[in-house]
């Protein structure tokens, strides 16, 4: 997996559907009204802002979400939950990653919510649904209403501790042990830190890989508890393999 799927060099057809719309958020100056019900924006913005910006400062970056299509390529999971919308871009790479999967997707902001909608119309995301609302209101109704175990989960709603151990524990009660679980920003604050660790050291966890920038857990029973720290899309080692192999 750490080979063929996290290290991935290769190039997806969905990649340049995305990307498309990532450079057309770039260049939008429409203004929307903001409404953060986690731990704020890193840069410090208000609540007026222009599309563009949240596109350039509170997206994920491509090679990210690009990372979580090839998860989703990968595991093909079948119902997939996403904690934190934005404006789409991270939830059409899920979303295309299989068309079999259906893609909830939990937004806090009804403005940002709608340019995400714009977003899966326009990369033909037909499998990606919105809730919209306070996650401490609607996740937990959703996903009881969910008639398929959540396969995969992406974490990126509040990034708090414990509201994220909190998330945690309601979908661990609605998984199965081949699950994939997937922490954002992992590193992000002392807050989030704290969360990883608690997550590690849950009962049902046996397995971890931190790639610094997100999380993987993993709830195989027959797997010993283990923890990695693998690197991923570092550029120095990508040099270091090229003089090797041409050293060789």
């Amino acid at each position: 997996m750490y080979a063929h799927v996290i290290n991935h060099d290769g190039n997806f057809g969905a990649y340049d559907v995305v990307e498309n719309r990532r450079v057309e958020l770039y260049h939008d100056a429409t203004t929307i009204q903001v409404r953060d019900f986690g731990a704020g924006s890193r840069t410090g913005a208000g609540r007026t802002r222009r599309l563009r910006d949240i596109a350039r400062t509170a997206a994920k970056p491509p090679e990210l979400g690009q990372l979580l299509f090839r998860l989703v390529n990968h595991f093909q999971p079948r119902t997939v939950v996403e904690l934190g919308t934005s404006l789409g871009l991270t939830t059409s790479y899920l979303a295309l990653a299989t068309t079999q999967a259906r893609v909830v997707t939990f937004e806090g902001c009804p403005a940002t919510a709608a340019v995400a909608q714009r977003t899966f119309e326009a990369v033909q995301a037909r499998n990606a649904e919105i809730v919209e609302g306070n996650l401490d209101d609607t996740l937990a109704p959703t996903v009881a209403t969910l008639k398929t175990p959540v396969d995969f989960a992406f974490f990126d709603g509040n990034h708090r501790y414990e509201p994220t151990l909190r998330y945690f524990e309601l979908l661990n009660q609605h998984r199965t042990e081949h699950s994939v679980f997937v922490l954002d920003d992992i590193h992000w604050s002392k807050e989030m830190e704290r969360a990883w660790e608690a997550v590690k050291q849950h009962p049902d966890v046996t397995l971890t890989i931190d790639l610094f920038y997100i999380g993987l857990v993993f709830f195989r029973r027959n797997q010993p508890k283990q923890h990695f720290t693998l690197r991923f899309n570092n550029l120095l080692d990508k040099m270091l393999e090229r003089i090797k192999f041409l050293a060789s």
